[in-house]
């Protein structure tokens, strides 16, 4: 091929990465990985995409690319790709007033108060996830004999904190896949920053461990943070848990399942009651997927890796395992956010699943949907991700600050006895 039929292969290929971005194929459960992979970073780093891409244009035409029509059609295509990239810099920036909003409804506010305009700021470097004012305590085992899947690391300002709220994530991956160093960090760097302490946990991981090892790994690290966060700085009467895709199902299951002895089995005594539960992108209901096709995959891969049981003879199991199905009226305050075009986990269930706790939970439920919004949007810094952690960062600051003053509806937690 000659050069200018390359650089028109190439341009065919961005444009379709960003109509990828735009419009994510949800209709066919076989391709919505690929089109999760193909557009998630094309969708949150449109400006970086559009810097490396006018690089490579330029390199093209220095070469000779444009020395033939295929060439010049080629920069039309690139033209077009750029207009496209810049299209979505406009919902990202619109993830701020969406969490605002929703905060105001997770904190039983009556009117909201749209946030001034914030100028467009961009990440230099999207993946720099450390800050030098911020010591990470890593590795510490919150259970007996504890090996690397039930460790946890702390986060706090280097400079010391004193009775500080305590924020717990738990990340995503599936149930089968990842680590507690891989995602939340953005959020956890702002809050730590503003003097919280934020403890990421691993836990145990399928298909190793059956279904439900995770939960109750994530009340035992609760379990650790009530005995031992002061050793931090942190107070431990006041917990919120945060987490997306699998880590945003465990999370919103903390919170519906408070002090329930089943998961939590050696430490059936420990309060395990939370302030506050911020889910991002989970997925709400094991019983069935947003598509029978979506449903048959997905129900799958939870039989053979996960409950080691078919659905048929454990379908108790399967909506124990639902947070959608476990609702009811003593719940902390909740802030469930999604994005609209996630492939991985539909916004459907999302949808379902905020309208039952509005209809059962006494506390008020906040919901922010947010629009051009992928799955895992929040893992690394981006317009979206930055507008977004500031947003949840002030929910949060306003849930702490009424516990402070004592005008919470639900003084959730006491000091727990140590176990």
């Amino acid at each position: 091929m000659s050069l200018p039929w390359i650089f028109l292969a190439v341009s065919v290929v961005g444009l379709l990465a960003t109509l990828n971005a735009h419009f994510p194929l949800r209709r066919s459960a076989p391709l919505r990985v690929p089109s999760f992979f193909a557009g998630w970073l094309t969708g949150e780093l449109p400006l970086h995409h559009i810097g490396w891409q006018l690089l490579a244009t330029f390199f093209f035409a220095a070469a000779g690319a444009l020395s033939d029509w295929p060439g010049w059609l080629g920069l039309a295509l690139c033209l077009a790709s750029w207009m496209g990239l810049l299209a979505l810099l406009a919902p990202a920036q619109a993830a701020r007033a969406c969490i605002v909003a929703a905060s105001a409804a997770a904190s039983g506010a009556a009117e909201t108060q749209s946030p001034p305009a914030t100028p467009l700021r961009v990440p230099r470097n999207p993946f720099a996830l450390s800050d030098p004012r911020i010591r990470r305590s890593g590795n510490i085992p919150y259970v007996p004999d504890a090996g690397p899947r039930q460790q946890l690391d702390v986060y706090r300002l280097a400079t010391g904190v004193e009775n500080a709220p305590v924020l717990l994530q738990i990340h995503g991956g599936a149930w089968l896949i990842g680590e507690k160093r891989q995602q939340g960090l953005p959020l956890m760097m702002e809050l730590a920053r503003r003097g919280w302490v934020c403890v990421a946990i691993n836990y145990r991981l399928s298909p190793q461990h059956a279904w439900p090892a995770h939960l109750l790994d994530c009340k035992s690290a609760l379990a650790w943070i009530r005995t031992h966060i002061r050793d931090f700085g942190g107070d431990p009467g006041f917990v919120a848990a945060t987490g997306g895709s699998a880590g945003g199902h465990l999370c919103a299951l903390m919170g519906l399942t408070e002090n329930d002895p089943r998961y939590q089995v050696g430490f059936e005594g420990a309060d395990t009651r939370l302030a506050a539960c911020v889910p991002f992108y989970g997925v709400y209901d094991w019983t069935e997927g947003p598509d029978a096709e979506s449903g048959r995959i997905f129900r799958r891969i939870l039989e053979r890796q996960i409950m080691k049981a078919s659905y048929a003879g454990a379908e108790e199991r399967f909506r124990e395992a639902s947070p959608l199905h476990r609702v009811h009226a003593e719940l902390p305050p909740f802030l469930v956010i999604h994005g609209r075009d996630d492939t991985l986990a539909p916004v459907q269930g999302a949808r379902a699943f905020v309208s039952r706790l509005r209809e059962a939970s006494k506390s008020p439920v906040g919901y922010a949907e947010l629009p051009g919004a992928q799955h895992a949007f929040d893992v690394f810094h981006s317009v979206r991700s930055r507008e977004t952690v500031e947003g949840v960062s002030d929910f949060l600051d306003g849930v702490h600050a009424r516990y402070r003053s004592g005008r919470t509806q639900h003084p959730r937690v006491r000091e727990a006895d140590p176990i």
